[in-house]
């Protein structure tokens, strides 16, 4: 979930230019990536993300030459990451670091506040009156969308949505506000994926080696944090100024690119 941008500063956006490539990824490395934004373009939907069979080829394989030592690390929950590399299964923090699985376990289900669910059927009833406005639901987080929004009546229904969140706040003390690019998002505050980094790093197969973590958004911070304590690289992917990362790469594409995976060949032209 990619956060909306401030106004980038002349100093701020040159130094952003100025941030060098990644070098190689370490034969060593504890490998953790943020989804999107990083190794997946945004979609208008969130369920209209593809996956190209040749980045999940090249995850698995780089997750047996790392020795298990590769994690995702997204705001999706842990079973839409799922759902979207199948059939590979892959280590992974979900919701921002609320949910954590580790290598070779199974996710134990959570239980939804009820005063979440009564704030979702809510939020559902709201964006029904709003077009173009969408709630995605991911369990224990509820997201909050007006990206397809008719740009007549975008910035009123953006605000709309984030007034009601803002609300919903007052029966969920445990909760907090996630803003980012077009998208309000109630999540639980107990964790970040800084946190889940560490976790991960705490363990095996990934205690001991060089942190590595790529991601593009103000929510990936705490992990850029992470990973420099430890001695690692912190990767930004775009052009969002003010970040602590020390590398950068410019899209998804050019992630693919560094991860190694294969370049996806033009289709054929159909014969006239």
């Amino acid at each position: 979930m990619r956060q909306t941008p401030e106004p980038a500063r002349p100093d701020l956006a040159a130094a952003v230019a100025a941030l060098p490539p990644p070098p190689a990824l370490p034969d060593d490395a504890a490998l953790f990536l943020d989804v999107d934004g990083c190794l997946l373009p945004f979609a208008p939907r969130p369920d209209a993300v593809e996956v190209p069979p040749a980045l999940v080829a090249r995850l698995v394989a780089l997750q047996t030459h790392l020795q298990g030592a590769l994690a995702l690390v997204s705001g999706r929950s842990i079973a839409t990451l799922d759902q979207l590399f199948a059939p590979a299964v892959f280590t992974a923090a979900g919701l921002h670091g609320v949910e954590r699985r580790r290598a070779g376990q199974a996710l134990g289900a959570r239980e939804v506040p009820p005063e979440l669910a009564r704030v979702r059927d809510a939020a559902m009833q709201l964006a029904h009156d709003h077009p173009g406005a969408l709630v995605e639901d991911k369990g224990l987080a509820i997201g909050l969308h007006w990206r397809m929004a008719p740009e007549a009546t975008k910035t009123a229904t953006g605000a709309a949505l984030r007034a009601f969140a803002a609300g919903a706040l007052t029966g969920l003390p445990d909760y907090q506000l996630q803003p980012g690019d077009h998208v309000i998002e109630l999540r639980p505050r107990h964790a970040d994926k800084g946190s889940a980094i560490l976790a991960f790093l705490d363990e095996a197969p990934f205690a001991g080696r060089v942190p590595v973590f790529a991601g593009d958004d103000l929510t990936d911070e705490p992990g850029f944090a992470a990973v420099e304590a430890h001695g690692g690289l912190s990767i930004l992917v775009g052009d969002r100024p003010g970040s602590a990362a020390r590398f950068r790469l410019a899209s998804p594409a050019a992630v693919h690119r560094w991860l190694g995976v294969p370049a996806t060949p033009p289709a054929p032209e159909t014969p006239r």
